[in-house]
């Protein structure tokens, strides 16, 4: 693609010459290619400024970038902001024709689940779906790790031009919206799954991160619907907000007459949960999910309905949903040789522990053990309520160490110690050690959580167990052969006759 035409697409009216060419774009200096443009970003850990000369040097035929550098050797393009124009060239150049379905999901908990149940329903129904998440990023049935819940605009534009599917699911960030990773994207449907207390130590205030989520449904086709999950006072006034713009808005969960569809029951059965979806006061939709809790109910509302708006029929979204088995690292369950539940999951915040915990309570777990952390350089105004939560549903928790983003561990733990536990816990630093700790004081009818990273890699382990997930299997792995030795040196002191 000509320079020229690439910029004059985006209303930057450069004077450029016509024959250069454009063979790519990047925002790394290191990954430049002969022909490419570069586009300078002012990152928080690094200035790509900085790195102009180095793009050039490898071949960067334009740069685009926000500081005022006169004398450059090749065409140079000053913008306001180089994110938010690294995501519209990005488009133009890789992906200029919007052919999908676009589902953008935004919240504070409950985003990843939601997401994988939707994709779950749409292709047990004969779509295929890219989907981009905080687990990993999946196009054309091929997995890679995700670097950030939201890939940044131009990886992502590079996906969907790879992406033969015919539906794109992602979730999106606050921080995603901040940074224009997904500018340019028209979506169909938007999701607001809730917001509570997080990120505080990147936004100013709660207020500034609902206006963050709130930009997403800026986005939207215009005929494209907002589902917004009201049962708390954000989603009322986002509600309220898109209805004022003329937004087609499915407001869930709420107590007005007007509200589409509401949580009329959650029960358990054995291992299942049943659920009770009443539309405006009509017969209500039932169906019996494997995953337990009650925002788990909630996702699967919010999943069921969108389907409904992709044209899935109700009988098969709610045979699909009944078929689904959770999401990795969100709720994930095990069995304890002594006859308890040890639950892993991504909950790290104060409303994802109450409902962890209270659906151990409803489902009469004998005593709850939770075992989470706090990551370094994050937001520590929230950790006082997750401890008050968890002290209030818990009988016994582990405070321990979670990613230290390059705070010492002697730091941490130094913080974790001001926390009053009320003689209800203790604090173990190692978190391998802190799971086996809580693993060995389980009896039969108590439940475990491990919270906090879910499916995630531990950053300071390398070797194996690297993962909440490979300590539990580790544990499983050295109960069944603990037992195996044990009924060996039985069977060899009393032979059969």
């Amino acid at each position: 693609m000509q320079l020229a035409h690439l910029l004059n697409s985006l209303g930057l009216n450069y004077t450029v010459p016509d024959l250069i060419e454009i063979t790519g774009i990047a925002n790394n200096s290191k990954e430049v290619k002969p022909g490419n443009l570069f586009v300078a970003i002012s990152g928080h850990e690094a200035d790509g400024h900085k790195y102009i000369d180095h793009a050039i040097s490898l071949g960067a035929v334009a740069i685009i970038g926000e500081r005022n550098l006169p004398d450059m050797t090749v065409p140079y393009i000053q913008v306001k902001n180089s994110r938010k124009t690294l995501a519209l060239v990005a488009k133009q150049y890789y992906y200029p024709k919007n052919t999908k379905t676009f589902i953008g999901i935004t919240g504070t908990n409950g985003k990843t689940t939601t997401a994988f149940m939707l994709r779950h329903i749409l292709e047990n129904n004969g779509m295929t779906c890219s989907l981009f998440s905080s687990v990993y990023n999946e196009v054309n049935g091929e997995k890679n790790a995700s670097k950030n819940t939201t890939s940044d605009s131009l990886e992502l534009y590079k996906q969907l031009a790879n992406s033969q599917d015919q539906i794109v699911i992602l979730e999106v960030t606050s921080h995603a919206l901040i940074q224009h990773r997904v500018e340019g994207i028209e979506f169909d449907c938007c999701i607001f799954t809730n917001l509570s207390q997080d990120h505080l130590d990147y936004h100013l205030n709660m207020e500034d991160y609902f206006e963050a989520k709130r930009l997403l449904f800026t986005m939207l086709k215009p005929a494209g619907k907002a589902i917004i999950n009201t049962n708390n006072d954000w989603g009322l006034t986002l509600a309220a907000d898109l209805e004022r713009r003329h937004i087609q808005t499915i407001k869930l969960f709420g107590e007005e007459q007007d509200f589409h569809l509401e949580l009329e029951q959650v029960t358990y059965i054995k291992d299942l949960m049943q659920i009770v979806i009443t539309a405006q006061q009509q017969q209500g939709y039932m169906m019996h999910l494997s995953v337990l809790g009650e925002h788990n109910a909630l996702n699967a509302t919010m999943a069921f309905v969108t389907a409904l708006q992709l044209s899935i029929p109700v009988n098969l979204a709610i045979s699909a949903l009944e078929s689904f088995r959770g999401a990795p690292g969100r709720f994930e369950r095990y069995k304890h040789p002594k006859g308890g539940e040890v639950v892993i999951d991504y909950a790290h915040t104060e409303d994802a522990f109450f409902y962890c915990l209270t659906t151990a309570k409803k489902l009469g777990a004998r005593r709850i053990f939770h075992v989470f952390g706090f990551r370094g350089n994050r937001d520590t105004t929230k950790r006082q309520s997750m401890i008050d939560v968890s002290l209030e549903l818990s009988d016994f928790i582990i405070l321990t160490l979670d990613d230290l983003n390059n705070e010492t561990s002697t730091t941490l733990k130094a913080q974790l110690e001001t926390y009053d536990l009320n003689n209800k816990g203790t604090i173990i630093t190692d978190r391998i050690s802190a799971i086996k700790k809580a693993w060995s004081m389980m009896e039969e009818g108590d439940w475990l959580f491990i919270t906090g990273k879910g499916q995630e890699p531990y950053q300071q382990t390398v070797t194996h167990p690297r993962s909440d997930g490979e300590v539990v299997e580790m544990l499983l792995k050295s109960q069944i052969s603990h037992s195996s030795l044990l009924e060996s040196q039985f069977l060899t002191q009393h032979p059969s006759n």
